[in-house]
Protein backbone atom coordinates (compact mmCIF):
# COMPACT_ATOMS: atom_id res chain seq x y z
CA UNK A 1 0.00 0.00 0.00
CA UNK A 2 1.25 3.50 -0.76
CA UNK A 3 0.04 6.95 0.19
CA UNK A 4 0.28 9.95 -2.10
CA UNK A 5 1.82 9.56 -5.54
CA UNK A 6 2.01 6.06 -7.09
CA UNK A 7 5.81 6.30 -7.34
CA UNK A 8 6.94 8.43 -4.41
CA UNK A 9 10.42 9.89 -4.23
CA UNK A 10 12.82 7.79 -2.13
CA UNK A 11 13.00 9.00 1.46
CA UNK A 12 16.09 11.06 2.25
CA UNK A 13 18.79 9.79 4.54
CA UNK A 14 22.05 11.00 6.04
CA UNK A 15 25.42 9.26 5.68
CA UNK A 16 28.31 9.39 8.15
CA UNK A 17 31.84 10.16 6.88
CA UNK A 18 33.42 7.21 8.73
CA UNK A 19 31.21 4.76 6.83
CA UNK A 20 30.74 6.64 3.57
CA UNK A 21 34.45 6.25 2.80
CA UNK A 22 33.75 2.53 2.36
CA UNK A 23 30.78 2.96 0.00
CA UNK A 24 32.32 0.48 -2.42
CA UNK A 25 31.73 -2.19 0.22
CA UNK A 26 28.68 -1.10 2.21
CA UNK A 27 25.67 1.15 1.92
CA UNK A 28 24.20 2.80 4.94
CA UNK A 29 21.72 5.47 5.86
CA UNK A 30 20.27 7.25 8.88
CA UNK A 31 16.64 7.96 8.04
CA UNK A 32 14.45 10.55 9.72
CA UNK A 33 10.73 11.11 9.48
CA UNK A 34 10.55 12.45 5.89
CA UNK A 35 9.38 10.57 2.83
CA UNK A 36 6.94 8.07 4.32
CA UNK A 37 3.29 7.08 4.20
CA UNK A 38 2.21 7.37 7.84
CA UNK A 39 -0.18 10.03 9.14
CA UNK A 40 -0.85 12.00 12.29
CA UNK A 41 1.71 11.68 15.08
CA UNK A 42 3.56 9.08 12.97
CA UNK A 43 3.97 11.34 9.97
CA UNK A 44 5.66 10.21 7.88
CA UNK A 45 8.48 7.59 7.72
CA UNK A 46 7.68 5.60 10.86
CA UNK A 47 9.55 2.30 10.48
CA UNK A 48 8.69 0.72 13.82
CA UNK A 49 6.19 -2.11 14.12
CA UNK A 50 6.49 -1.59 17.88
CA UNK A 51 4.47 1.60 17.54
CA UNK A 52 0.68 1.66 17.31
CA UNK A 53 0.81 2.91 13.74
CA UNK A 54 -1.04 0.95 11.05
CA UNK A 55 1.05 -2.05 9.97
CA UNK A 56 0.46 -1.38 6.29
CA UNK A 57 1.97 2.09 6.66
CA UNK A 58 5.00 0.81 8.55
CA UNK A 59 5.48 -1.92 5.95
CA UNK A 60 5.36 0.68 3.16
CA UNK A 61 7.80 2.95 4.98
CA UNK A 62 10.29 0.12 5.45
CA UNK A 63 9.87 -0.80 1.78
CA UNK A 64 10.74 2.73 0.73
CA UNK A 65 13.78 2.87 3.02
CA UNK A 66 15.12 -0.45 1.75
CA UNK A 67 14.74 0.65 -1.86
CA UNK A 68 16.43 3.97 -1.09
CA UNK A 69 19.52 2.02 -0.01
CA UNK A 70 19.38 -0.06 -3.18
CA UNK A 71 18.26 -3.18 -1.35
CA UNK A 72 15.28 -5.50 -1.41
CA UNK A 73 12.43 -4.75 1.03
CA UNK A 74 12.15 -8.39 2.06
CA UNK A 75 15.81 -8.32 3.15
CA UNK A 76 15.42 -5.61 5.79
CA UNK A 77 15.92 -7.14 9.24
CA UNK A 78 15.21 -5.66 12.66
CA UNK A 79 14.74 -7.17 16.12
CA UNK A 80 12.44 -6.66 19.09
CA UNK A 81 14.58 -4.16 21.00
CA UNK A 82 14.65 -4.42 24.79
CA UNK A 83 17.56 -2.16 25.93
CA UNK A 84 19.79 -5.18 26.44
CA UNK A 85 23.38 -6.20 25.70
CA UNK A 86 22.29 -9.01 23.36
CA UNK A 87 23.65 -9.13 19.81
CA UNK A 88 22.29 -11.62 17.28
CA UNK A 89 24.20 -12.95 14.27
CA UNK A 90 21.91 -13.36 11.27
CA UNK A 91 22.26 -14.65 7.71
CA UNK A 92 18.61 -14.57 6.56
CA UNK A 93 15.47 -12.61 7.46
CA UNK A 94 13.70 -14.01 10.50
CA UNK A 95 10.62 -16.16 9.93
CA UNK A 96 7.32 -14.47 10.70
CA UNK A 97 6.61 -14.61 14.41
CA UNK A 98 10.20 -15.53 15.29
CA UNK A 99 11.85 -12.13 15.67
CA UNK A 100 14.25 -12.35 18.63
CA UNK A 101 14.64 -9.97 21.53
CA UNK A 102 17.99 -8.23 21.12
CA UNK A 103 19.54 -4.84 20.49
CA UNK A 104 22.16 -5.50 17.83
CA UNK A 105 22.34 -7.43 14.57
CA UNK A 106 25.55 -8.70 12.98
CA UNK A 107 26.00 -10.33 9.57
CA UNK A 108 28.39 -11.13 6.73
CA UNK A 109 25.60 -11.84 4.22
CA UNK A 110 25.61 -9.46 1.22
CA UNK A 111 22.26 -7.87 0.47
CA UNK A 112 20.89 -8.31 3.99
CA UNK A 113 19.89 -4.92 5.42
CA UNK A 114 20.46 -4.65 9.17
CA UNK A 115 18.30 -2.05 10.85
CA UNK A 116 18.22 -0.34 14.24
CA UNK A 117 15.17 1.63 15.36
CA UNK A 118 15.42 4.61 17.69
CA UNK A 119 13.62 7.73 18.82
CA UNK A 120 16.24 9.43 21.06
CA UNK A 121 18.48 6.42 21.74
CA UNK A 122 21.72 6.18 19.79
CA UNK A 123 21.77 4.02 16.66
CA UNK A 124 25.26 2.69 15.92
CA UNK A 125 26.23 1.25 12.53
CA UNK A 126 29.52 -0.62 12.09
CA UNK A 127 31.48 -2.39 9.38
CA UNK A 128 34.76 -4.12 8.67
CA UNK A 129 34.83 -3.70 4.89
CA UNK A 130 37.85 -5.98 4.48
CA UNK A 131 36.32 -8.92 6.35
CA UNK A 132 32.85 -8.20 4.95
CA UNK A 133 31.10 -7.91 8.32
CA UNK A 134 28.47 -5.35 9.34
CA UNK A 135 26.41 -4.54 12.43
CA UNK A 136 23.54 -2.32 13.53
CA UNK A 137 22.98 -1.59 17.21
CA UNK A 138 20.35 0.21 19.26
CA UNK A 139 22.23 1.89 22.11
CA UNK A 140 20.01 3.62 24.57
CA UNK A 141 21.84 4.59 27.74
CA UNK A 142 20.72 1.39 29.48
CA UNK A 143 21.92 -0.83 26.65
CA UNK A 144 25.11 1.16 26.22
CA UNK A 145 25.92 0.81 29.92
CA UNK A 146 25.03 -2.89 29.82
CA UNK A 147 27.45 -3.47 26.93
CA UNK A 148 25.49 -3.60 23.67
CA UNK A 149 28.30 -1.94 21.72
CA UNK A 150 30.82 -4.41 23.14
CA UNK A 151 28.49 -7.30 22.24
CA UNK A 152 28.15 -6.08 18.66
CA UNK A 153 31.91 -5.76 18.21
CA UNK A 154 32.50 -9.16 19.83
CA UNK A 155 30.00 -10.79 17.46
CA UNK A 156 31.67 -9.09 14.51
CA UNK A 157 35.07 -10.41 15.62
CA UNK A 158 33.58 -13.91 15.81
CA UNK A 159 32.82 -13.58 12.08
CA UNK A 160 36.39 -12.57 11.27
CA UNK A 161 36.29 -8.81 11.76
CA UNK A 162 39.13 -6.83 13.33
CA UNK A 163 38.41 -3.67 15.39
CA UNK A 164 41.55 -2.14 13.91
CA UNK A 165 39.87 -2.24 10.50
CA UNK A 166 36.37 -1.30 11.63
CA UNK A 167 34.47 1.90 10.97
CA UNK A 168 31.49 3.00 13.01
CA UNK A 169 29.01 5.85 13.16
CA UNK A 170 26.68 7.05 15.90
CA UNK A 171 23.50 8.35 14.34
CA UNK A 172 20.88 10.94 15.30
CA UNK A 173 19.95 10.81 18.98
CA UNK A 174 19.71 13.12 21.98
CA UNK A 175 22.52 15.64 22.21
CA UNK A 176 23.99 16.53 25.59
CA UNK A 177 21.91 19.72 25.77
CA UNK A 178 18.71 17.70 25.28
CA UNK A 179 19.56 14.73 27.50
CA UNK A 180 18.71 15.78 31.05
CA UNK A 181 19.11 12.97 33.59
CA UNK A 182 18.73 12.41 37.31
CA UNK A 183 21.34 11.30 39.85
CA UNK A 184 20.32 7.63 39.77
CA UNK A 185 21.00 7.36 36.04
CA UNK A 186 24.30 9.25 36.39
CA UNK A 187 25.39 6.90 39.17
CA UNK A 188 24.62 3.84 37.04
CA UNK A 189 26.68 5.18 34.15
CA UNK A 190 29.63 6.07 36.36
CA UNK A 191 29.52 2.81 38.28
CA UNK A 192 29.97 0.99 34.96
CA UNK A 193 32.24 3.55 33.28
CA UNK A 194 34.23 5.76 35.63
CA UNK A 195 35.93 7.34 32.62
CA UNK A 196 32.59 8.93 31.61
CA UNK A 197 32.55 11.57 34.36
CA UNK A 198 33.54 14.39 31.92
CA UNK A 199 30.48 13.53 29.83
CA UNK A 200 28.15 15.06 32.44
CA UNK A 201 27.44 18.78 32.75
CA UNK A 202 25.50 20.38 35.63
CA UNK A 203 21.85 21.16 35.07
CA UNK A 204 19.11 22.62 37.26
CA UNK A 205 19.00 21.30 40.81
CA UNK A 206 20.21 17.72 40.94
CA UNK A 207 19.80 17.26 37.20
CA UNK A 208 22.71 16.76 34.81
CA UNK A 209 23.13 16.67 31.05
CA UNK A 210 24.68 13.51 29.62
CA UNK A 211 26.53 13.24 26.32
CA UNK A 212 25.30 9.93 24.91
CA UNK A 213 27.04 10.45 21.58
CA UNK A 214 30.47 10.85 23.18
CA UNK A 215 29.75 7.93 25.49
CA UNK A 216 29.13 5.67 22.50
CA UNK A 217 32.25 7.02 20.80
CA UNK A 218 34.22 6.41 23.97
CA UNK A 219 33.07 2.80 24.05
CA UNK A 220 34.06 2.32 20.42
CA UNK A 221 37.49 3.85 21.05
CA UNK A 222 38.11 1.60 24.04
CA UNK A 223 37.23 -1.40 21.91
CA UNK A 224 39.91 -0.42 19.40
CA UNK A 225 37.54 0.58 16.60
CA UNK A 226 39.77 2.43 14.17
CA UNK A 227 37.39 4.95 12.61
CA UNK A 228 34.31 6.38 14.34
CA UNK A 229 32.27 9.54 14.22
CA UNK A 230 28.89 10.84 15.37
CA UNK A 231 26.31 12.86 13.49
CA UNK A 232 25.41 16.16 15.16
CA UNK A 233 21.63 15.79 14.65
CA UNK A 234 19.48 16.12 17.79
CA UNK A 235 16.27 14.10 17.73
CA UNK A 236 14.53 16.12 20.45
CA UNK A 237 14.94 19.61 19.00
CA UNK A 238 14.47 18.69 15.33
CA UNK A 239 10.72 18.11 15.19
CA UNK A 240 10.55 18.15 11.39
CA UNK A 241 13.54 15.88 10.98
CA UNK A 242 13.21 13.09 13.54
CA UNK A 243 10.86 11.22 15.83
CA UNK A 244 11.55 11.70 19.54
CA UNK A 245 10.17 9.81 22.52
CA UNK A 246 10.95 12.69 24.88
CA UNK A 247 9.26 15.23 22.65
CA UNK A 248 6.19 13.02 22.37
CA UNK A 249 6.06 12.77 26.16
CA UNK A 250 6.39 16.55 26.56
CA UNK A 251 3.62 17.08 24.02
CA UNK A 252 1.33 14.57 25.69
CA UNK A 253 1.25 12.34 22.61
CA UNK A 254 0.19 8.74 23.25
CA UNK A 255 2.95 7.27 21.07
CA UNK A 256 5.73 8.16 18.66
CA UNK A 257 7.34 6.94 15.45
CA UNK A 258 10.72 5.25 15.13
CA UNK A 259 13.67 6.42 13.05
CA UNK A 260 15.44 3.74 11.03
CA UNK A 261 19.21 3.43 10.72
CA UNK A 262 20.36 0.71 8.33
CA UNK A 263 23.47 -0.82 6.77
CA UNK A 264 23.92 -3.33 3.94
CA UNK A 265 26.96 -5.26 2.77
CA UNK A 266 27.43 -5.18 -1.01
CA UNK A 267 28.20 -8.33 -2.96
Amino acid sequence: MTQGTPNPEPPPFVEAPALKRFSMHVRHGFFGRAGGASEGIYRSLNCGYGSSDRNEYVRENRRRAALALGGSPDRLVTVHQIHSARAVTVSEPFPIGQIPEADALVSKTPGLILGALAADCAPVLLCDPHAGVIAAAHAGWKGAVAGIIESAVEAMVALGADPGRMAAAVGPCLTQESFEVGPDMADRVLDASSWAEPLFEPGAGDRQHFDLKRYALGKLSRLGVAHADALADDTLSDDAGYFSSRRASKNGDPDYGRNLSAIMLLA
